[in-house]
């Protein structure tokens, strides 16, 4: 028989449950919850023709659904042609959210919930809000929502601190613990921090010390003179150096040619260019060489895979530096190392705007695999003479 049996009420209070409504009754009235209960439960009882055929097995039904507790039960009565009067169940109702809780044997979960509601009401009401929609996560978090609501309480205190994370000073909250909680924390400080104390602009957990005004660890730029004479360091000739950003946005121009490159064993054997420097490149992480306003006014040549995720990396230099050639890039460089070819794993797909002709075209060829199957040409793979030839000609111009 399909009728509805206490298995299948259970699962529709079980499914309340998974969605985070029972919890969300729990909350204290200032959460200002539209509470789901009392609510009546979808049920599934016999037919007249079933009640006529299977009369002992509709008693057996009855019984069962009788001895439930925690749901309410809403007779009808009916008169069988045999057995006379009698009632059936033909409505059940869940009056509370303590009843689905004890119906579901919650009750350890729910009352760590309230103790999170009480705290969060006393302390923060304003992510009580955040408690209604997402119950079950705050339950998750339950062994360290005391100190959530720490951090909550000390940004509201110093609003963008303009610190490194290790240097908060709240008891019991390691630095560490912060940068593990970045997700929720933003949803959090979100709804707590005025406008004011909020960098819109930065978003995701990678950009969290942004967006709450602490401090980044300083970008770095790895770079090599490719001329000693033009370094401001000359005891160190050709050495690899690294530097944060803000200190290389100061040096000003040395050079008149900058050239970048992505390739580490390339970059360390990168021969010797008149009045040139040589930058490490790092993907798409150009905005930190943006800062160094003295490179709008150097010849700027890339050397990158000849890839689709190549000509993306170059894509994004040139939104940054529109006058960036690229080196060794070419379809004429492609075509003569086809025995060096490789296989992209996912290639990109996006539409680039700030390619030459050429460079589209060749970029949408390897995109769309007019040349072959997901083809690349490693920058370490074109010989070391094809690079030697092209330098030359470059400083000779």
């Amino acid at each position: 028989m399909k009728w509805s049996t206490p298995a299948d009420l259970r699962q529709q209070v079980q499914r309340w449950w998974d969605r985070g409504d029972i919890l969300a009754a729990l909350l204290p009235a200032e959460a200002g919850v539209t509470s789901i209960v009392p609510r009546r439960l979808t049920l599934k009882t016999p037919s007249a023709s079933e009640l006529r055929d299977h009369f002992a097995a509709v008693r057996e039904w009855s019984q069962q659904l009788r001895a439930m507790s925690h749901l309410r039960l809403e007779m009808r009565d009916f008169r069988h042609q045999v057995f006379g009067q009698n009632s059936l169940p033909g409505a059940v109702w869940l009056d509370d959210a303590v009843s689905a809780v004890a119906l579901l044997g919650k009750q350890k979960e729910a009352r760590i919930f309230a103790q999170i509601g009480a705290s969060t009401a006393a302390r923060q009401p304003k992510l009580l809000a955040w408690l209604t929609k997402r119950p079950l996560r705050a339950l998750e978090l339950a062994e360290v929502w005391e100190k959530l609501l720490d951090v909550t309480d000390w940004l509201l205190a110093h609003p963008r601190p303009g610190i490194y994370l290790r240097q908060m000073d709240i008891p019991g909250v390691h630095s560490k613990f912060v940068e593990a909680q970045r997700g929720v924390l933003s949803e959090l400080l979100d709804l707590v921090l005025p406008e004011s104390g909020i960098d819109a602009g930065a978003n995701g957990i990678n950009q969290f010390n942004r967006r709450y005004g602490f401090l980044d660890k300083p970008e770095r730029i790895r770079l090599r003179w490719l001329d000693p004479a033009c370094s401001p360091l000359p005891a160190l000739g050709q050495a690899d150096l690294t530097l944060d950003a803000t200190s290389f946005a100061g040096l000003g121009r040395t050079v008149d040619r900058v050239f970048i490159t992505e390739n580490e064993i390339n970059f360390l054997a990168f021969p010797a260019v008149p009045n040139s420097l040589l930058i490490f490149g790092a993907g798409y992480g150009f905005a930190t060489l943006a800062q160094a306003a003295w490179l709008h006014a150097c010849q700027i040549h890339y050397w990158g895979d000849i890839d689709t995720h190549g000509f993306a990396i170059l894509n994004e230099l040139r939104s940054h530096f529109p006058h960036v050639e690229s080196l060794l890039m070419d379809r004429q460089t492609f075509l003569a190392h086809s025995a060096l070819w490789g296989d992209e794993p996912l290639p990109q797909q996006r539409e680039l705007c700030h390619l030459t002709a050429d460079e589209q075209t060749l970029y949408d060829d390897l995109r769309d695999q007019r040349l072959g199957n997901k083809l690349r040409l490693e920058q370490e793979r074109i010989p070391y003479d094809l690079l030697q030839a092209a330098l030359k000609s470059i400083a000779q111009n």
